[in-house]
């Protein structure tokens, strides 16, 4: 694999060429961006794969939402449809991705929309429900929209500047891209993440010129879904776990870390599942011996399987700031939000 990837290396450099291009013509203005009076807060990533987009976009909420009318608009990656689409709750993942799905009926009180026109899709929301503020899901190189606020995840273990180029790395972009950022935030972080460490990463990322924050993932420790438990709970049973994200590390982690059993059955992310998958996970977890046995599922995975397996349970997650470091955080949201109004 990493053969094949140096072999692809002058397609990096194309494929560089052409975002270096594009990117320059939206610094000169040369091609349109819009802008709007409300706050529109973009996150999202220079790299392919998860960061954390979807926890860091449920944080903003949890943050804004008591003060604010809000609106979230993604793309609704690996829908089956084109155009606009403002969620209800008939709505399948299939119709209008799992991301956005998560947020609608997770969060009552906001409006959630996906549209791959981004400018359209403001407007759109605008017109319908007239947020005060419009969180853009996974819209760092969406240029066509001028961001009040860009907030840039990069993963601890995968550091942007640390990455090349697609095919060759993973970066959708240079890292030079990271200086359309307000702030950026290394998720995904291990609690125990030391003050050398955070030293060193702000040392590689310092050209950069950005107030820099660590979060990490915080598991819930009641497991929601068809049956409920506690993690103790869980520690005395055979778990299946089924997840279809990009990265499922941090949570084989946290298994392992509070010494649950389980097997795991991996997909690719956004993945589908098949009938042959329905038939596969429940031919597994019938063969588990034991009556104490528990199906798993993240969240996201939820959104797409809990018709298929009524038996599913999923653990939520939330991004958690280490080192007491929320509060400034937050200010720069709340002040960029105040500025803008």
């Amino acid at each position: 694999m990493k053969f094949l990837r140096f072999f692809l290396f002058p397609i990096s450099l194309f494929y560089g060429s052409i975002t270096w291009c594009r990117n320059l013509l939206y610094d000169r203005r040369i091609l349109n961006s819009t802008s709007f009076q409300v706050p529109v807060i973009v996150v999202g990533n220079l790299s392919v794969g998860g960061t954390g987009k979807t926890p860091q976009v449920e944080y903003l909420v949890r943050l804004l939402k008591k003060t604010h009318r809000l609106a979230i608009l993604s793309r609704g990656y690996g829908r089956a449809t084109k155009g606009h689409i403002n969620l209800n709750k008939n709505h399948t993942t299939l119709e209008v991705g799992d991301e956005p799905l998560q947020y609608f009926k997770k969060f009552k009180t906001i409006s959630v929309a996906v549209n791959e026109n981004r400018v359209e899709g403001i407007q759109n929301l605008l017109e319908v429900s007239s947020p005060e503020i419009i969180l853009l899901d996974d819209a760092y190189q969406h240029r066509k929209v001028t961001g009040s606020f860009s907030i840039l995840l990069t993963k601890y273990q995968d550091l942007f500047v640390n990455d090349f180029l697609l095919p060759t790395g993973n970066l959708r972009e240079s890292s030079n891209g990271a200086n359309r950022a307000n702030v950026i935030v290394v998720t995904k972080c291990p609690k125990t993440l030391s003050s050398a460490q955070q030293k060193d990463i702000k040392a590689s990322l310092s050209k950069f010129k950005k107030p820099i924050f660590f979060s990490t993932i915080t598991y819930a420790n009641k497991i929601k879904g068809t049956f409920s438990y506690t993690q103790e709970q869980l520690v005395s049973k055979e778990v299946l776990l089924v997840t279809g994200i990009a990265n499922p590390n941090p949570l084989v982690t946290y298994l392992k870390e509070n010494k649950i059993h389980f097997h795991h059955l991996k997909y690719p992310d956004h993945h589908q599942f098949t009938e042959k998958n329905i038939k596969d996970i429940q031919t597994t977890f019938s063969n588990f011996t034991t009556n104490e046995k528990v199906l798993l599922t993240t969240e996201k995975d939820y959104m797409r399987l809990h018709n298929k397996l009524p038996q599913l349970s999923f653990l939520e997650i939330e991004t958690t700031f280490l080192n007491g470091t929320e509060k400034e955080f937050n200010s720069l949201i709340l002040n960029s939000v105040s500025n803008k109004n």
